[in-house]
């Protein structure tokens, strides 16, 4: 297997070279059951996933939404702890090759031990972790520790990061910049911000990194519209999560419904779709 940024990087230049952008779809590990989550890995992957971006189930996650924040909850609610989300990283690894990032809040890496944290993600066949709301003052420990086990390290910018902050988030990075399209909380909204394509060229002056659009993509609509901007992929969470809860006490169906919406990402993140 590829080391993990290599692959995750390889991703998404072969995205590229198809002429598209990287469809990566985000759920909350164990929503709405262990079960059901598994089949959606695989839905996700059969779908067209380049990677996936998978959430840790927290109880109080502050850049999320209404609907992302009802997914964890289903998730704690059905019992789902980290040790469950690992052995489920686990057997993603074990039948596909498709990259993870995952998105984690710091006061699970702290509860469990920075250093065995990342540990357990590249054991697990984690690509690049996430963690959403540690500043950069904050983060050496995190990056020293990614660092030392082969992790990547993604940075959130937004349009209201600094110039200077931009540079030094940049530089600090690997993996790629995930680059919220609108300022707020995840969620979906109808088009994306009439300036994020001047936002996109303002990150790419400084950096080499993969630019990743999330927050806000509801549909295919939105990753066109990311596309026609810029961007090297697109990150889809909330609409995704709406899919699931649209179809709770049916597997067969919540596992179809994610698997078609994939799809339909997948075929409109080409660069003239």
């Amino acid at each position: 297997m590829p080391s993990a940024p290599t692959r995750l990087a390889a991703a998404i230049a072969h995205a590229r070279t198809q002429g598209r952008a990287a469809v990566v779809p985000f759920v909350v590990l164990g929503d709405p059951d262990l079960d059901t989550s598994d089949g959606l890995l695989r839905a996700m992957v059969e779908g067209g996933a380049d990677a996936l971006e998978l959430g840790l189930a927290f109880s109080d996650p502050p850049a999320d939404g209404p609907v992302i924040q009802a997914a964890a909850t289903r998730a704690l609610r059905a019992g789902v702890r980290v040790d469950d989300a690992f052995a489920m990283l686990r057997r993603h690894a074990e039948r596909s090759e498709v990259p993870v990032s995952l998105l984690v809040y710091w006061n699970l890496v702290l509860q469990r031990g920075v250093e065995r944290f990342y540990g357990e993600c590249a054991a697990a066949g984690v690509d690049a972790v996430l963690v959403a709301d540690l500043p950069l003052e904050e983060a050496t420990s995190a990056l020293e520790a990614a660092g030392r086990h082969g992790v990547s390290a993604v940075l959130l910018v937004t349009p209201l990061t600094s110039e200077a902050r931009l540079r030094a988030v940049a530089a600090a990075a690997s993996g790629y910049l995930y680059v919220a399209a609108r300022v707020g909380v995840t969620g979906e909204r109808a088009g994306v911000e009439a300036g994020l394509a001047a936002e996109l060229a303002r990150i790419r002056a400084v950096t080499a990194l993969p630019l990743l659009c999330g927050f806000g993509i509801a549909g295919p609509t939105e990753v066109r519209a990311v596309v026609a901007a810029g961007a090297d992929g697109a990150i889809v969470g909330s609409a995704v999560a709406r899919h699931i809860e649209a179809h709770l006490g049916d597997p067969a169906a919540t596992v179809e419904a994610v698997r078609s919406f994939v799809g339909a990402l997948r075929a409109a993140s080409g660069r003239s779709a």
